[in-house]
């Protein structure tokens, strides 16, 4: 806890964007924080590698190494695998950015649970060689494939994380140590006694996994981890059976085939081993794969009977974390638990060729008062003994210490096909190619070696050449543009492309959640037909529908007016109607159906109802009344008087003008004539 609340990292910004929140995990190369990522607003895990790494001699060409690394696990997409969002170097600061997932791992799950069920072991296995064959597919080696590695997300999700991390610290501490990294539990014949690995190096450690999934334990135990890799050179995997007596055979020829000593014994790649997976468990009935083992007792220090209640003596203080060199030499005896053997290790090459538990040198010599023939008979047997071993040695530097092998020579990566088979053969190696599509490095020229530059391999050995055969094109998708925005997405990323998150904005004409266009890196507004290498990000714009207005007022205004305000500068649908109104003179909008300051959207219709003027009302007759009577009939009526009178004292309507029952508008002027 106190090495948490010290991080240094915590609460750190780092490279301007991630903003460091809580410490996740630390293992033998690095330590994964929590962060979010300030610029996207998203959680990512921040994978910062220990400083030691970029170190020294070697810690230039692991930066080269990493980043070529990460940006080859970026390009991999596949639901099983921990997605690399971004790669840098802040400083000091070496890190990833990965996809955040939020859940645990197979080794707390086998920790806390036990063996898992038939079914959810076989599954599980499933699930993780499904990732390994994209990648695989791809030229690309784990090289680290253990429980730690296997994450389950709280939906049951299996991922697996760390994809090229191991290859690049390996290649870079093999170029400058002669050593290879990795867990010594899971490490495959031929990485230890030749630092050699290819896809079947992977299918190895699968196999391993299997058998800790199954049994609950692990198929080499030592008190060393040199003693365990000693079992994986010169030991068979024992049949799963053997811990766990009702495991069918079916499983056994499982696990011994997927981590066969010999690699040829091996499936070739991830996607073989998947078909002999789905074989074996198509092969179990339901109540089988439903059973799982026992889980195995605990663990009890040497020598020591716990009495009831008793508790185990409590482990020496020991660093899980570091990182430790193992030699030819026996090494000190570890901490007791087999922490040592789960972690990432630097292994030296040809580490367990010998037997551990066999002294190396000269016996002792004589005690005082031994007879001299009997000294003399032991100089005999020690310069015998010293013969053969000169002779040992040599044999063994030549069939498999230094003597051996070649260094992989420089040069190789970009050249064309032709001059990196030149090279090759110039230094006696063979090579065999097989192609990929690389986005950056030309059609016929060489992406990358195994083993890389630098790595050795074998006098009579071979170099596997991945050449490009450049970007792999695909052709944009024909129609897209009014389709709903989903739609269009499953479409680009079918046809291999990426599509970010898109960029939203009103439109009159197309539908809401509907693309309105797409367009490539530059900007461009593609069509379809276009090409443009694969995972090349697409940019879509879609419709958010018409833009939210607040209606306006155009009561009063005249009628051209009117409907050239809520057309041009609101984009409304105006339908005009006529109608009389007393308060609004002909020709000027007297109402409007959407009130004003109401909430709207362009391209919604309205209706301006346009006055034809007052009603018109047919003018009484009041010929023959007094004046006074005259007035107040027509004027309840709704017209205007005149009275027009010869003397002041006429009070008679003789005449009216307009006659009567003429109509007319109200608020007309109408004269009466009294005699």
């Amino acid at each position: 806890m106190a090495a948490t609340l010290t991080d240094p990292l915590l609460g750190h910004l780092v490279d301007g964007r991630y903003e460091v929140l809580s410490r996740i995990a630390r293992g033998g190369m690095a330590t994964v924080y929590l962060a979010v990522d300030r610029r996207l607003d998203r959680e990512v895990a921040l994978k910062v590698m220990h400083p030691h790494l970029a170190e020294g001699a070697s810690g230039a060409d692991f930066q080269a190494r990493f980043r070529r690394e990460a940006r080859a696990a970026a390009r991999l997409t596949h639901p099983g695998l921990v997605g690399v969002l971004d790669q840098g170097v802040d400083g000091e600061t070496s890190y990833l950015a990965m996809e955040y997932v939020d859940g645990s791992n197979l080794r707390r799950r086998l920790t806390e649970g036990g063996p898992l069920s038939l079914d959810d072991a076989l599954r599980t296995t499933e699930s993780v060689l499904e990732a390994l064959s994209v990648a695989h597919r791809a030229g690309l080696v784990h090289r680290d494939i253990k429980p730690e590695n296997v994450l389950i997300a709280r939906d049951g999700r299996v991922k697996v994380a760390d994809f090229g991390l191991a290859r690049a610290v390996t290649e870079a501490t093999y170029t400058a140590t002669g050593t290879v990294l990795g867990t010594v539990a899971y490490l495959a014949p031929e990485l230890v006694s030749r630092g050699a690995s290819d896809a079947r190096t992977d299918v190895y450690a699968v196999g391993i996994l299997l058998f800790e999934m199954l049994t609950g334990t692990q198929p080499y135990t030592g008190d060393t981890p040199i003693q365990v890799a000693y079992q994986h050179v010169h030991s068979d995997i024992p049949a799963p059976s053997e811990r766990v007596t009702w495991l069918p055979t079916e499983l056994d020829e499982l696990v011994e085939g997927l981590a066969a000593r010999d690699p040829d014994e091996r499936p070739a790649d991830g996607a073989a081993a998947l078909s002999l997976v789905r074989r074996a468990r198509a092969a179990l009935d339901e109540e089988l794969l439903a059973r799982r083992a026992d889980p195995p007792p605990a663990p009890v220090a040497d020598g020591t009977d716990l009495g009831e209640g008793d508790a185990p003596p409590p482990p020496p203080p020991h660093d899980p974390d570091a990182t430790a060199l193992l030699g030819l030499s026996r090494p000190p005896a570890p901490p007791a638990g087999d922490g040592e053997l789960r972690r990432t290790m630097a292994l030296k090459v040809g580490a367990g060729l010998e037997d551990p538990a066999v002294r190396v040198g000269p016996p002792p010599p004589p005690a005082d008062g031994t007879p001299v023939r009997h000294r003399r008979r032991a100089l005999l047997v020690t310069g015998a003994l010293a013969l053969l071993a000169v002779l040992g040695f040599g044999a063994w530097w030549f069939l498999q210490g230094p003597g051996a092998f070649r260094t992989v020579p420089d040069g190789l990566v970009n050249a064309s096909q032709a001059d990196a088979e030149a090279i090759l053969a110039g230094v006696g190696l063979d090579a065999t190619v097989t192609t990929a599509y690389d986005p950056t490095v030309p059609q016929g020229a060489v992406v990358a070696t195994d083993p890389a530059s630098g790595e050795r391999v074998r006098r009579d050995g071979t170099v596997a050449l991945v050449v490009s055969l450049g970007p792999d094109m695909r052709e944009v998708p024909a129609d897209l543009l009014g389709k709903p925005f989903t739609d269009v997405k499953a479409a680009l990323e079918q046809a291999g492309f990426a599509v970010p998150d898109p960029t939203g904005t009103w439109h009159n004409t197309v539908p809401a959640d509907a693309v309105i266009s797409i367009a490539g890196p530059d900007g461009a507004a593609l069509e379809g037909g276009a090409t443009l290498p694969k995972d090349t990000q697409i940019a879509v714009l879609v419709s958010k529908g018409p833009e939210p207005i607040e209606v306006p007022s155009v009561l009063g205004e005249e009628r051209q007016r009117a409907i050239a305000i809520l057309e041009t500068d609101f984009d409304l649908v105006v339908t005009v109607v006529e109608d009389v109104s007393e308060e609004y003179p002909a020709g000027q909008v007297a109402a409007q159906s959407l009130e004003p300051g109401s909430a709207a959207h362009r391209t919604d219709a309205i209706t301006l109802t346009v006055s034809t003027g007052p009603p018109l009302v047919a003018v009484p007759d009041v010929v023959n009344k007094n004046v006074d009577d005259a007035t107040a009939i027509l004027t309840q009526a709704g017209f205007q008087v005149k009275v027009d009178r010869q003397w002041f004292w006429d009070d008679m309507v003789v005449e009216q003008d307009p006659v009567k029952d003429t109509p007319l508008p109200k608020g007309s002027l109408v004269t009466i004539y009294a005699r």
